[in-house]
């Protein structure tokens, strides 16, 4: 939809936002639009009486830009962008009786993978009368090297009190074609996996598969959601390493506590332990750059925050200044099984830094460095009450 005017006063002195333009997603209908439909079981549930509003429409859309200038003063911005709202919809396209669902967990792990599935096997099985629920093992390679597990209510009662994840996880092992043709031996018409996978892959195989991803990302680094499920949780547990370093540095002589946290491209965990916690210094994160030396520098700063206070916190994520660290051509090209760059101990290299510019600086004086590394720790753990309920 073109867009001339973007906002435009309303006959009544109000404002009016102008059109969006609805973003277009993969779906079945699109590949067999012969589909047929069926009633959503909830309609039917003697102990569930959905209220008006409860199911989702076509219409209904979140929009992506959710704060807006309207003086007129600025150039007038590209049509709105919205996405379709996720939710139950009054016709499904799967008979329950006959739907197979498999569940995948692959990546890193995160805090509460386990009620994320317990959740859905809860809510296919007893909400949607779904009772082929399987657990796919070790990853997306699980679908061609393990038997699944089944899964109901019964052995999914108490996962959610645990960390980690019970179907196991893994990085790598995606074999689009030995992936579908799992899926196609073992008849499953829905995955749900905490990765986006594009369902036109599996749909021009001709495969009657839906595919949901879980935005799962314990950095809370999608885009186009408000955050990310277990974020909370890690920058809780991450306030911890915090709160030790801290007791740490200001029990020594000239001391620095260093904490290094996870954060690849993005330091949301970093920077909200960070405004949270009251106790750090500085934090270093992926999307500002630094440098060490000069007016300015971390040097400089440090030099400042030990004359004033007699100790100092720091706390960098994993991803930051990784332009700055020295590394062999080798390392330069490796990658992890997902593909991803294998970055180097920043928190080990500013510890060096540190003590070689103190040693340089202060030669004779007392420092005292306490580097605490909580980048797996954080994400081991069962989630908190408030990600629990996300």
């Amino acid at each position: 939809m073109a867009v001339e005017d973007d906002y435009t006063a309303a006959p009544e002195g109000g404002i009016t936002i102008s059109p969006v333009n609805v973003q277009k997603h993969p779906h079945l209908t699109h590949h067999l639009p012969i589909l047929k439909t069926f009633p959503n079981p909830l309609k039917g549930n003697q102990y569930y009486h959905p209220s008006d509003g409860f199911y989702i429409s076509p219409s209904d859309v979140i929009l992506r830009q959710i704060t807006y200038n309207l003086s007129g003063t600025f150039p007038t911005p590209p049509p709105h962008l919205a996405y379709h709202r996720a939710g139950p919809r009054k016709q499904i396209f799967f008979d329950p009786s006959i739907t197979s669902v498999a569940i995948v967990t692959c990546g890193g792990l995160c805090p509460g993978l386990n009620t994320v599935i317990r959740e859905l096997v809860v809510g296919h099985w007893e909400l949607y009368g779904i009772p082929q629920i399987y657990g796919i093992i070790a990853g997306y390679r699980g679908f061609y090297s393990f038997e699944p597990m089944a899964l109901n209510p019964e052995l999914v009662e108490d996962w959610h009190k645990r960390g980690g994840s019970v179907l196991e996880t893994s990085r790598g092992g995606f074999d689009l074609e030995k992936i579908v043709n799992a899926i196609r031996d073992r008849e499953f018409n829905q995955v749900e996996t905490e990765k986006c996978v594009e369902q036109s892959k599996y749909s021009t195989r001709s495969v009657n598969v839906s595919i949901a991803g879980i935005p799962k990302t314990v950095d809370n680094d999608v885009g186009i959601i408000g955050r990310s499920f277990r974020f909370q949780t890690a920058v809780e547990m991450a306030q911890q390493s915090i709160s030790a370093a801290h007791v740490e540095a200001e029990s020594a002589v000239n001391g620095i506590g260093l904490v290094k946290l996870m954060g690849r491209s993005t330091g949301h965990i970093t920077l909200y332990a960070t405004l949270s916690s009251r106790d750090v210094d500085c934090c270093l994160i992926p999307e500002n750059e630094c440098y060490l030396e000069g007016k300015g520098g971390l040097f400089e700063f440090l030099e400042n925050r030990l004359e004033h206070n007699g100790h100092a916190v720091l706390v960098a994520a994993e991803g930051a200044a990784q332009d700055m660290i020295p590394r062999t051509d080798a390392q330069k090209k490796e990658t992890d099984e997902s593909g991803n760059p294998v970055f180097l101990d920043v928190g080990r290299w500013l510890k060096s830094e540190l003590k070689s510019w103190w040693d340089k600086d202060h030669p004779g004086e007392l420092v005292t460095i306490m580097y605490i590394d909580r980048t797996y720790m954080i994400r081991a753990v069962p989630a908190n009450a408030t990600d629990n309920l996300y």
